[in-house]
């Protein structure tokens, strides 16, 4: 085995051929392979974690090195599994390189535009002597991801209990071996001028649409940006409607979630370093379904998905209606409530709109706190905050302690929406509520959702209408939408997607119960 060399200017080349010898004409070998090599290899010299090493094949004296970025390969690779048989085997051509190794992914190349991606996607260039218009790459990438863990976000009772990681090849095979079928389809794309990132699209051939699927990949490959470092961006840069507060992509970590979608006939979009998967086509009434619904008997889950329905209309609604109700609309009030809202504003200085935008804003601001601190520190602040802040505005009679309630109830109910994004839009919606109720009392809130329902009819997913099945009204899907049907009623796939094959089971075969002694 030759010593090992790092690669310096040409000029130090020169003078370490002289003291050497046959080392400075490896290195010359190596540079004259390619007029690219020599070009960005001058910049890339400035990095210490760039290595150049030069061997002779001791059986038939033959010449070649090695370059490669030591922070993105496991050199071990390089001990264990290439140099052993580079140097002692029958290796005079390159094509002889995929017969010698134990190593699967091994390339022979001639394109000079590859050298700078693969060394960066932690490949290893193999060049030889004399050779000027191929050379090889050798995978040998150094993985460090963490292990898989439990969901964090959608954390779910009952359920598997496995979450995606930051490697995109860890989560494809989450993905495979719960569909272990040859029509799931994987396709990649490098997406990001610096980031290169590596984007996976995901479909069902034969069931999916290929209209949402060439929509998908299409917008993909139109991307024009420099660093995607999460699944986040690719969701701002491909929806519809970039303008619009609701998410049109359903994010998830669940690895589970995925595979039914994917089944369903939905188009599923991965980004290496990011643990969330996106999904698309999806609905309105998505958001607010848990996918342990699915775990449960159909009678519970339907009730918890009206819950939680119910939970953000109140949260949105009930602080406008206490400012509408306070400022315009007293006699809509009860007699008996009456005198206790008059009781406990009797000494508020604060017009109802300031009463209640001042403990909205103190919401924020600790759900903001909590979840900026370390763990620990963000639940204590959480709770102490809350109390303390809480009965301190109401004995200092800066708020009134049913406004208080009222607040926290919404609070309260706008965290039982499961998706996360989604559960900002519903923080964010109160506010434009809050400020039209104050303008114009009850028709305020009514203007509000007319420009709310608007919007959301105007609002696409991939193309698909985002509030079906309410609009366009589709009776046949609403078997998994507000309420969750038993799945032997399910034997559709949704009507929206349009996919090419509509049947999931038979629907007779469903219907039938035989015993074993039948």
């Amino acid at each position: 085995m030759r010593q090992f060399f790092k690669k310096k200017l040409m000029q130090d080349i020169e003078k370490e051929a002289a003291k050497q010898g046959t080392a400075g004409s490896d290195e010359d070998n190596c540079q004259e392979n390619s007029e690219n090599i020599h070009e960005w290899e001058k910049l890339l010299l400035r990095s210490n974690d760039y290595q150049k090493t030069f061997y002779v094949n001791q059986r038939t004296g033959k010449k070649f090195c090695f370059a490669f970025m030591s922070t993105l390969v496991d050199e071990s690779i390089i001990q264990q599994s290439a140099l052993p048989y580079l140097l002692e085997g029958d290796f005079i051509h390159l094509n002889d390189v995929k017969r010698l190794l134990p190593i699967a992914d091994v390339q022979v190349s001639g394109d000079n535009s590859e050298i700078e991606r693969k060394l960066f996607n932690g490949y290893i260039l193999l060049t030889l002597e004399d050779v000027e218009d191929q050379f090889v790459f050798l995978a040998a990438q150094k993985e460090v991801v963490r292990s898989v863990a439990q969901p964090e976000v959608e954390f779910s009772v009952i359920g598997p209990k496995e979450s995606f990681v930051e490697s995109l090849d860890q989560n494809l095979n989450l993905i495979r071996k719960r569909v272990p079928v040859k029509e799931l389809i994987i396709e990649n794309y490098i997406v990001g001028s610096l980031s290169n990132s590596s984007v996976a699209i995901l479909y069902m051939e034969g069931i999916t649409n290929k209209d949402n699927v060439n929509t998908v990949i299409q917008r993909v490959k139109d991307i024009e940006f420099d660093e995607i470092t999460d699944s986040s961006y690719i969701v701002q840069l491909i929806s519809d409607n970039q303008n619009s507060p609701f998410p049109q992509l359903l994010d998830t970590e669940r690895p589970d979630r995925v595979a039914a979608i994917l089944a369903e006939g939905k188009v599923a979009i991965l980004v290496d370093g990011s643990p969330h998967a996106l999904i698309g086509p999806t609905t309105l009434v998505e958001f607010f379904g848990s996918f342990e619904d699915y775990f449960l008997n159909y009678l519970l889950s339907s009730f918890f998905r009206l819950i939680r329905l119910f939970a953000v209309a109140f949260s949105i609604l009930i602080t406008p209606i206490y400012v509408a109700a306070l400022s315009y609309h007293y006699e809509l009030i009860p007699k008996d409530l009456l005198s206790t809202l008059i009781t406990s504003r009797r000494e508020i200085p604060l017009p109802p709109i300031l009463e209640a935008l001042f403990l909205e804003l103190t919401i924020e601001l600790l759900r903001e706190a909590g979840a900026r601190l370390p763990t620990k520190v963000g639940q204590t602040i959480g709770i102490v905050g809350g109390i303390v802040i809480g009965t301190a505005s109401v004995e200092a009679g800066l708020t009134s302690n049913v406004l208080l309630i009222i607040v926290a109830l919404a609070a309260l109910a706008s965290f039982t929406t499961p998706v996360y994004r989604m559960g900002n839009t519903i923080r964010l919606l109160r506010f434009p509520f809050l400020f039209f109720a104050e303008l114009w009392g009850l028709l305020g809130i009514v203007v509000s959702f007319s420009f709310l329902l608007t919007h959301l009819l105007r609002l696409t997913s991939l193309g698909r209408p985002f509030l079906e099945p309410l609009y366009p009204p589709r009776v046949t899907d609403f078997k998994d939408a507000i309420i969750r049907l038993p799945f032997t009623r399910q034997y559709n796939r949704p009507q929206y997607l349009r996919t090419e094959n509509p049947k999931r089971f038979s629907k007779k075969k469903a219907k039938e119960k035989k015993d074993i002694d039948e």
